[in-house]
C-alpha cells in the first residue's frame, strides 16, 4: 500500500516527531510506501526521508499563543483545516490509506462541510485519550460520520471501549513504545555499580512540580549513591523563565545535573540510555486517560520507572516496571522514591523482566500491524 500520513502540528521536537517516525519506519518495514502531506509552510524537525507533498494553507503553531492570540490561531487553524482536507481529497487516487496522526474531535467535526467524508479510501484518525469532558463530544462526531465505513478513528488506549461506549466505527489499540532507533544498547544491566542515575526528562510544564520533586530527592535517606539528571525543553516563556529559575536555585548541589534543551534522535536516545531508571511523579487527572509518553519511552528503553498512579494504572496492572505512589502525595513520594532506590539491586530482575514482556506487548512493530489490520478492514 501507499500511506500518507497528513501532519499538520509543528513541536520543537519530543514526542510527536518520535511518532511520526514510528509511522513511517514501521509502515516501511511491513512493506508499504510512505509519503507525507504538510501545509506549505511546514518545518520538520527531523529527516524522515521520506516523500514530502505541500498543501496550501500555513501550519499554525501555538507556541507562546496565550489569550486572544490563542483564539485567533484556533480559528485560522479551523479555515486552514477546510483547505487542507478539501486539498486531499483531491489527491486520494494518489494513495491507498491516509492517517492523521494527531486527532481530536474537532478532527472529525471538520468534516461536516468537506468533501472529505466521502473519501473513498481508508482514513485513519489516531486519537492519543480522551478524557471524559471530551468523550460525549468525540462520540457524537463518530456518529455524524459512521455511514462512511472507510473513515476510522482510532484511539489509543487501554480499554476496548470508550467510557463505556461502543461504536462500530471506532476502533481501540495500545500505543506504541519509543525505542533506541538509532543506538544500539545492552539491556538489563546497570550502568554503573558506584551509583545509581535517575533521569527527570521531557517538556518541562509548570504543573510537573518539579521543586517538590527535587526536596524530596534531596531530603531521602540513600544507602547507595545516586544522582539526578534533570532536562527539560520548554514551549512557553514563563515555562523557560521557571525551569531556569530552578536550575539556578538548585545547581549547586553535586547530586544534580540540568539540561534546558529539547532533544531530538539519537541526542534524546542518547540520553535516556545515560540513566538507570526514570521518575515521572507528575500528577493530573488526564494521565490517566491519555498514554504517557515518557512512561512509553520507559519501556522502550528498559528503564524502570517510579511514577505516580494516575499515569496509565492499567500498565502498572500488568506488568511490575517500576513503582507508584499516590498522586499529589508527596509524603508517599519520598517513601517510596526512598525505598526503590535503596532496594534497586535487589528489585532490577523483577523490573528487567516485566520490562521485556511490556516492551514486546507495545512493541512499535506490533502497533502497526494493529494500525495495518484495521486499515485493510
Amino acid at each position: 500500500m501507499k500511506i500518507a500520513i497528513f501532519e499538520n502540528i509543528m513541536t520543537p521536537g519530543g514526542h510527536e516527531v518520535e511518532f511520526d517516525r514510528i509511522l513511517v519506519e514501521e509502515f516501511k518495514n511491513l512493506g508499504h510506501l510512505v509519503e507525507f502531506y504538510v501545509p506549505e509552510n511546514f518545518s520538520f524537525q527531523f529527516d524522515y526521508k521520506t516523500p514530502v507533498n505541500r498543501l496550501k494553507g500555513d501550519a499554525v503553531t501555538y507556541t507562546n499563543s496565550r489569550g486572544l492570540k490563542k483564539i485567533f490561531s484556533a480559528a485560522k487553524r479551523e479555515i486552514n483545516r477546510q483547505r487542507w482536507y478539501n486539498q486531499l481529497a483531491n489527491a486520494e487516487k494518489n494513495f491507498d490509506a491516509l492517517i492523521i496522526p494527531t486527532s481530536t474531535y474537532r478532527y472529525l467535526r471538520a468534516l461536516n462541510h468537506n468533501s472529505l467524508k466521502n473519501i473513498s479510501v481508508p482514513l485513519i484518525f489516531i486519537l492519543h485519550g480522551i478524557n471524559p469532558a471530551e468523550a460525549p463530544k468525540f462520540l457524537a462526531e463518530a456518529d455524524k460520520i459512521s455511514l462512511n465505513k472507510n473513515i476510522k478513528p482510532v484511539v489509543l488506549t487501554f480499554t476496548d471501549n470508550i467510557f463505556g461506549e461502543k461504536r462500530e466505527n471506532i476502533f481501540t489499540i495500545y500505543p506504541p513504545t519509543y525505542t533506541a532507533r538509532d543506538l544500539s544498547f545492552p539491556k538489563s544491566q546497570i550502568l554503573n555499580p558506584d551509583f545509581l542515575k535517575i533521569g527527570f526528562f521531557g517538556q518541562y510544564r509548570r504543573e510537573k512540580n518539579l521543586r517538590g520533586l527535587l526536596d524530596v530527592f534531596l531530603s531521602g535517606n540513600y544507602t547507595r549513591k545516586v544522582k539526578l539528571q534533570v532536562q527539560g525543553s520548554t514551549m512557553h516563556a514563563e515555562d523557560a523563565d521557571d525551569f531556569e529559575k530552578i536550575i539556578k536555585q538548585y545547581s549547586g548541589d553535586e547530586k544534580l545535573s540540568f539540561l534546558h534543551k529539547g532533544l531530538i534522535g539519537a541526542e534524546w536516545q542518547r540520553a535516556i540510555l545515560g540513566v538507570d531508571a526514570l521518575l515521572m511523579p507528575y500528577s493530573a487527572p488526564r494521565y490517566r486517560y491519555h498514554w504517557g509518553g515518557m512512561l512509553f519511552t520507559a519501556i522502550g528503553f528498559g528503564k524502570p520507572v517510579v511514577a505516580s498512579d494516575d499515569m496509565n494504572p492499567e500498565v502498572f496492572d500488568l506488568y511490575k516496571i517500576g513503582e507508584t505512589f499516590k498522586s499529589g502525595d508527596q509524603n508517599e513520594l519520598s517513601r517510596i522514591l526512598e525505598t526503590f532506590i535503596n532496594d534497586f539491586d535487589k528489585n532490577f530482575p523483577t523490573y528487567s523482566e516485566n520490562l521485556k514482556a511490556a516492551g514486546e506487548d507495545f512493541s512499535p512493530t506490533n502497533f502497526a500491524r494493529r494500525l495495518e489490520k484495521i486499515i485493510r478492514g
